[in-house]
């Protein structure tokens, strides 16, 4: 069996702990959204429900930037850890 070259191998822990981030943030993105209730409050004793509400739209919307740079993290160095596996597999052909 072959040994992984220790710039795989730090490609590999790279793109784990990226993903592994980003699956969180998912998860914790999806328990926010099922918090989230559409609906419309039009006397005063719901405006305390309706700054809930605000808040938990700010939140999901403030995770929004850093799921996106974490999508393109992870795709890039999947890319990458392709290209230096095609690499090495040419070097040894």
């Amino acid at each position: 069996m072959e040994t992984i070259s220790s710039a795989m191998f730090g490609l590999m822990v790279t793109w784990g702990a990226i993903t592994a981030a980003l699956v969180c943030l998912l998860i914790y993105r999806g328990t926010l959204e099922a918090h989230e209730d559409d609906q419309i409050f039009l006397d005063a004793a719901g405006d305390s429900m309706a700054r809930e509400q605000r808040s938990i739209v700010a939140r999901i919307d403030k995770l929004s930037r850093p799921i996106t740079l974490l999508i393109v993290a992870s795709s890039a160095l999947l890319v990458v850890m392709a290209g230096v596996w095609l690499y090495q597999g040419f070097q040894k052909f």
